[in-house]
């Protein structure tokens, strides 16, 4: 159980943090921000998980999730606009 509220914050912050990098913050509230966060968390993961091993730390889950929802922010820019901004 605490994992999975450990997984929502980190995934909000990491959610958060990416819509801030691609320009999207007033576009997005808190709960897209969740679900950006923890679907960037799965790519991250995916990604980074077959070049990199992460050592089970908040701080590299957040990184990686941040890295992850900033590919999955550009990706629905591309859908949406036809470019990343």
């Amino acid at each position: 159980m605490i994992d999975f509220i450990i997984m929502i914050i980190v995934g909000g912050i990491a959610g958060w943090l990416a819509s801030m990098v691609m320009n999207r913050d007033a576009s997005m509230g808190i709960f897209w921000n969740i679900v950006v966060g923890i679907i960037g968390g799965l790519i991250g993961g995916w990604l980074l998980g077959q070049f990199i091993s992460f050592s089970p730390e908040w701080l590299s889950y957040l990184v990686t999730a941040t890295i992850g929802a900033v590919v999955l922010l550009a990706i629905v820019n591309l859908i949406q606009r036809g470019r990343v901004r």
